[in-house]
């Protein structure tokens, strides 16, 4: 029989039953056991193709993603001593590399949760007055800035992740952060309210599930990518890392590995000598004139026009994939540069996905010619429009996003004219 458990097909066979069968609501108790006898070890790479593979299979990402915490605690005590892998050691924890970054961030936030949070935790429980309700929020409030380690996961790796094939695993992953931000944003929502009590449990169920987080980022997403992103992968990564932010770390090293510098300097100073912008098929210098209906403009003038406008664009080809996006001094939205060449869907939440199919398949069959949503992040007021770009023959040639902060537009009163 022990040929058979070994057997990289029958386990991975195994291991669907298994889910499924909890999916089918058996306890993770009764499948334990029966975990256990199937193997002493789970390799990272074993429970991404599970996934990827129930995905396949047609089973919704949402289903996966309510059984994630319940399928990483049955996994928890069997997967491999992955951190024995030399590479994963070694490449992984220099100083300045994403992923050691991602980890500083982790062991900052179990000291947050462990040390502070527990401690006031236990003092509110016992002594349940305003002074004790405040100190517990002012460090349950430092904890939205793990929205900042989310958002590079969501936009920086999960980019390559899908370049490569992996692509049940992020939009499960993603579905699990949403539920953390919302689990957070309510147990905020309730201290603010005085007259709302505080439910020590929701606060325990938050912790838990961000543990869980860490968990999977480190014990299965990591060693996972290690095997597959090259070393420019990595530092395209970084180097887009602080357009986004970190979390719970007040400084952050560059990461500077050892690299071919002449080499990579010839290429900088190549593209510092030629910059080049592409139009449908052409690519063309800085200075080459593109005609329009009226007029003609150098593409460096293109550029610098559409990245001047106070409005965010991003075109979506008419295959779905992500072309272009506008690179003004207003963003609203994350625009990393990794989205480029990336499924729209993609870089979406999942339980906002099929919205956006929705709207992108009726601006493509000509049901309609744009769709406008308005919402309120703060003190921003944003007017999200997509609009279908058709060619002179009425063919469709993609989506185009446009949103702006119309905040400042509706304020306005009376008249300001140009002689004014």
């Amino acid at each position: 029989m022990s040929e058979f458990i070994n057997n990289r097909e029958y386990r991975q066979q195994k291991l669907k039953e298994i889910i499924m069968k909890l999916h089918d609501g058996a306890t993770v108790a009764e499948v334990q056991e029966e975990f256990n006898k199937l193997t002493t070890g789970v390799t990272a790479t074993e429970i991404t193709e599970m996934e990827q593979a129930l995905v396949d299979e047609g089973m919704p990402v949402e289903d996966i993603q309510r059984l994630c915490d319940v399928h990483a605690s049955v996994f928890k005590g069997a997967i491999q001593d992955i951190h024995k892998d030399e590479a994963y050691v070694s490449s992984a924890f220099e100083e300045g590399h994403p992923l050691h970054t991602f980890k500083l961030e982790n062991r900052a936030l179990e000291n947050l949760m462990d040390n502070q949070i527990a401690r006031l935790l236990d003092i509110y429980e016992e002594d349940k007055t305003e002074k004790s309700r405040e100190a517990l929020l002012s460090e349950i409030t430092k904890l939205s800035t793990i929205d900042k380690h989310y958002k590079r996961k969501e936009n920086l790796i999960f980019p390559y992740m899908e370049r490569y094939a992996i692509t049940a695993p992020p939009q499960v992953m993603w579905g699990v952060d949403d539920e953390i931000r919302e689990k957070l944003k309510s147990v905020l929502t309730a201290f603010k309210n005085s007259e709302v009590e505080i439910k020590v449990d929701s606060i325990s169920k938050l912790i838990d599930s961000i543990k869980e987080m860490i968990f999977k980022e480190e014990e299965i997403m990591f060693p996972m990518i290690l095997d597959k992103f090259s070393q420019d992968e990595w530092l395209e990564i970084e180097k887009a890392s602080a357009d986004i932010g970190y979390t719970l770390l007040s400084v952050v090293k560059r990461w500077n590995p050892q690299r071919d510098m002449v080499k990579e300097q010839n290429k900088i100073n190549r593209e510092d000598e030629k910059q080049k912008v592409e139009v449908g098929t052409v690519q063309c210098d800085s200075d080459t004139k593109v005609l329009f209906d009226a007029g003609s403009l150098t593409a460096e003038e293109i550029n610098s026009i559409l990245n001047t406008v106070p409005i965010d664009m991003t075109f979506v080809s008419a295959d779905s994939k992500v072309k272009y996006f506008t690179q003004g001094k207003e963003r609203i939205f994350d625009r990393p540069k990794t989205i480029i060449g990336r499924e729209v869907k993609n870089c979406h939440p999942p339980k906002s996905v099929h919205v956006v199919e929705q709207i992108v398949e009726d601006l493509k069959s000509g049901k309609k010619d744009n769709e406008d949503f308005w919402i309120r992040m703060g003190e921003v007021f944003v007017y999200i429009r997509y609009f279908a770009v058709r060619n002179k023959k009425n063919e469709f040639l993609g989506t185009l996003e446009v949103s702006q902060n119309i905040k400042p537009i509706t304020e306005l009163e009376g008249e300001k004219r140009l002689m004014s």
